[in-house]
């Protein structure tokens, strides 16, 4: 049963990136039926458009709109945060993400590794330039979308790129690790500067496809599809359900700056809940060494306006 926050989110905008499919999708969707205006961030328009489209048959009154935004080119983000449209931002959820299963290492524009560039380095420059909106917003929230494949995934400063040695699942999860990284070390950051903006962390845990419910015209769950996977609903569940941690994340005033949430049975399904975070995923050494690579290789800091767009 989705988590409500009895309309507490009427007046706020929210931006969710990756809206147009999946967990990201169930997220724009759930803020919207909790009264948020919802900016869905996506590569695709067209995409975008369909996803609005099935919120607004499922949600009376939704109040959305697409933004286009592709992580993986850091040159278009200064124009995607024009498009916003809008002088301060209650929360930016950093849900998109690619998963590449194909043996050949890619890059994008700029020579970095694809799922890094999209899933780590496009959000960490992204707060960048929301930073001035995110700031005039009172309680503001960075809520970042890691993974449960993140647990058994080490980063090595020395390879963020997968440049030594690229396996398509082991650079994902670790780009996913890198995002929980960021996520805890802009806590820590915010809090020493006294900022009011929050950062909290998230998981959605094991969701499928198949058990996820339909939304035409975005995609259809066939009855076969649904029986066939009956059996994993014992230890996992559908994407809508995923989508429940961040939403209260977003929402819930009760969870503060620098915690993780993730469904209670196992780390896997259920009802969201706090969660203590590995050690690795909190790690000093590694988060600040990540967060100057990152800074490097982007040419900002989350916490310094951008002075000038970024050109590849």
């Amino acid at each position: 049963m989705t988590w409500h926050s009895g309309n507490r989110a009427e007046g706020k905008t929210i931006l969710v990136t990756g809206a147009s499919a999946g967990i990201g999708y169930f997220v724009a969707e759930q803020l919207a039926a909790n009264g948020a205006t919802v900016v869905l961030g996506c590569r695709d328009t067209a995409k975008a458009d369909r996803a609005i489209h099935a919120i607004r048959a499922r949600v009376a009154g939704a109040r959305l709109r697409p933004v286009r935004l592709d992580l993986a080119d850091l040159s278009s983000l200064p124009a995607t945060v024009d498009a916003l449209g809008v002088d301060r931002l209650d929360a930016v959820v950093l849900n998109a993400g690619v998963l590449l299963s194909g043996p050949e290492r890619r890059v994008n524009a700029r020579g970095h590794e694809l799922m890094f560039a999209t899933n780590h380095l496009g959000h960490f420059a992204l707060v960048a330039h929301l930073s001035p909106m995110l700031t005039a917003a009172a309680n503001s929230r960075v809520v970042t979308v890691g993974s449960f494949a993140a647990r058994s995934e080490r980063l090595e400063l020395a390879d963020l790129q997968s440049e030594r040695d690229y396996r398509p699942k082991r650079s994902y999860g670790r780009s996913k690790l890198a995002q929980m990284l960021f996520g805890f070390e802009l806590d820590r950051r915010l809090q020493a500067s006294g900022a009011d903006t929050a950062s909290i962390v998230v998981h959605p845990g094991g969701a499928l496809d198949a058990l996820t419910p339909s939304r035409p015209p975005l995609f259809v769950r066939t009855t076969a599809q649904r029986l066939r996977a009956l059996p994993a609903g014992v230890v996992l569940h559908g994407k809508h359900e995923g989508a429940e941690s961040i939403v209260r994340a977003v929402l819930d005033t009760e969870i503060t700056s620098g915690q993780l949430w993730g469904p209670r049975v196992f780390g896997l399904r259920g009802q969201p809940r706090r969660e203590t975070p590995r050690a690795h995923m909190t790690d000093l050494d590694t988060a600040g060494g990540l967060w100057a690579a990152s800074a490097a290789l982007t040419g900002m800091d989350p916490l310094e306006r951008p002075a000038t767009p970024i050109r590849p």
